[in-house]
């Protein structure tokens, strides 16, 4: 990672089901810590998503695998990089109203500036990020840290704005 993004943490979980809560507890304290602790409603939840999928991705192999989470920030912005063994690309489903699961990317999608995801020749599974900013303007560009993003955000098109639940913001 570059300069860009000097706070930085790490930490490997168990693919157990006592991992997301605890992966949004150490979120929230590492960001208090930062002194962004006002990412933390929008960072704790992209966690439990993104910490839960992959659990939920592990437990499903044979073997059960760590879940590994990386919190890099610049203080305008973090983003939440989280890895599983598991290489199936995550797949934002259409879920009708009635359905008990399957709505966790729906709300990344609505909470993050960004999400996405990529793999790695050289490693099993896959890494899923997300992006959760002040809202105050920044000058770095989470992308340019993230394989393979460039491709993702020419895809989508790379527009930084000011981040707010439940707002309407341009895509």
């Amino acid at each position: 990672m570059n300069d860009r993004w000097p706070l930085r943490d790490f930490l490997e979980l168990g693919a157990l089901l006592t991992a997301v809560p605890s992966a949004r507890l150490h979120t929230r304290h590492v960001l208090w810590e930062w002194g962004i602790g006002n990412l933390g409603d929008s960072a704790g939840l992209l966690v439990t998503e993104l910490v839960a999928n992959a659990v939920r991705a592990s437990r499903e192999m044979a073997q059960n695998s760590a879940v590994r989470l990386w919190l890099p920030s610049d203080s305008t912005q973090i983003l939440i990089l989280v890895w599983d063994a598991s290489p199936p690309p995550p797949v934002l489903a259409d879920v009708t109203d009635d359905a008990e699961h399957g709505r966790g990317l729906v709300l990344v999608e609505a909470v993050s500036e960004q999400w996405g995801w990529y793999s790695r020749e050289d490693s099993d599974g896959k890494f899923v990020w997300a992006i959760a900013r002040l809202c105050f303007r920044g000058k770095s560009n989470p992308a340019a840290i993230i394989t393979g993003a460039d491709r993702l955000s020419a895809e989508r098109g790379s527009i930084w704005s000011c981040h707010r639940i439940g707002t309407n913001r341009p895509r």
